[in-house]
């Protein structure tokens, strides 16, 4: 690999380099194009940018303006004393108007209908995955990481529709999308009985190799009741239950899984069209200990503004929000102060229930894909002039 240096020197120093550095040294020889699109040096890179402090400090705000039908992504730094945009990101133009599924890693799952994608905004490029097994009924999705097998999967549950509701319920399919096997897989996981997803619209939290979803028990007489969290594990593809403490919580049909300070979390909100509207914010201290679960936030969601949603943690411990704060009413992106309940306008503007803000990082994952084709070749001419009508705002 060089004649002045040990190869695992050479290494080393590899794997400290930006990705965008490593993409212009693959045309160096055909050997430096091999290693960095060999799974190895992709993992190790992953696991020696997971360890660098300075990846912490990076924030990725996804934002969609509903005018347009197209989702912008924006590179924050988040630092202490300021929130300032560093790049905008953009989506490849045939999929801005998929819907977030999750990202993980600096990798994003998105769909629309039953094209599913994952792109990769470090190296610009982004994979369309084959179609599902099954078509039936309504579906929750999860994206995640099995940091084990250094897989990225999609999790998809197809929940069957009931005729009528004397009819017994159906149990769901449990679908996996595996990136190194590239390919779906029907799982034999069992969905727990007696319990129902209770959000559909926002993503699913992944933390610790699985994803977690939340949920709540079904009535039924002297049996458990109450909010819960089901996890999905993602290396034996299994669920688990993940219980709340042996506490009486608010009625609330609106509870969202979330990864807030790097610890699993469940925001509950109270209330959403009276004036005492307010997001509980419950966090798992040490995770699978039930007992470490600890309301560490109590967000008022009328304080001078309104807040639609909680989205993350910054770095000076203010929490991100959701906030309409212009006429006519629209969405900002905008940080929250605990102590004082002073709302900040982050100027990032965006349809309400739209916004995601997760850690970035830079990750060569997909390098070793073959370059994006089939999608662009299956896109017909009706399908062109619908996209161009939209961006136009005009009908086709």
């Amino acid at each position: 690999m060089s004649d002045y240096l040990p190869e695992e020197v050479v290494l080393e120093i590899l794997y400290r380099l930006p990705v965008k550095s490593l993409i212009r040294f693959r045309c160096v020889s055909k050997s430096w194009n091999s290693l960095f699109t060999s799974s190895a040096f992709i993992n190790s890179h992953l696991t020696r940018s997971l360890s660098l402090p300075s990846n912490s400090n990076k924030l990725i705000v996804r934002h969609y303006l509903a005018h347009s039908i197209v989702n912008y992504f924006k590179l924050i730094d988040d630092n202490n004393d300021s929130f300032d945009q560093i790049q905008n990101i953009e989506l490849p133009r045939r999929v801005q108007a998929y819907m977030l599924i999750g990202s993980v890693n600096g990798l994003f799952s998105l769909y629309d209908q039953e094209r599913y994608i994952l792109w990769n905004p470090s190296i610009r490029k982004f994979i369309t995955l084959p179609k599902p097994c099954s078509f039936i009924g309504l579906r929750r999705h999860a994206f995640g990481f099995d940091p084990r097998t250094n897989d990225y999967k999609v999790v998809r549950i197809a929940f069957p529709y009931q005729r009528n509701m004397s009819e017994e319920a159906k149990p769901p399919l449990i679908e996996v999308y595996s990136l190194n096997e590239g390919c779906w897989r029907i799982t034999g996981a069992s969905f727990p009985p007696g319990i129902k997803v209770s959000n559909w619209s926002c993503p699913a939290a992944f933390l610790n190799g699985a994803v977690h979803f939340a949920a709540e028990y079904e009535y039924k007489p002297g049996g458990p009741c109450g909010p819960l969290v089901l996890s999905f594990n993602l290396l034996d593809e299994v669920f688990h239950v993940i219980s709340l403490p042996n506490v009486t919580f608010e009625r609330t049909n609106n509870v969202h899984t979330s990864v807030i300070g790097g610890s699993l979390s469940l925001l509950f909100y109270y209330d959403r069209h009276a004036d005492n509207k307010c997001c509980a914010i419950w966090v798992m201290k040490e995770y699978g200990v039930v007992d470490s679960w600890t309301k560490q936030f109590n967000v008022n969601l009328n304080r001078g503004v309104e807040i639609t949603r909680v989205l993350g943690l910054q770095k000076n411990g203010n929490i991100l929000v959701e906030a309409i704060l212009s006429r006519p009413p629209r969405c900002e992106l905008s940080s929250y102060d605990p102590k004082s309940e002073r709302v900040k306008n982050l100027g990032i503007c965006g349809s309400s229930y739209h916004f995601h803000v997760d850690n970035y990082m830079e990750n060569l994952g997909l390098i070793d894909k073959p370059n994006e084709t089939v999608f662009e070749r299956r896109v017909s001419r009706k399908e062109e002039m619908q996209f161009r009508s939209k961006e136009n705002g005009t009908s086709a």
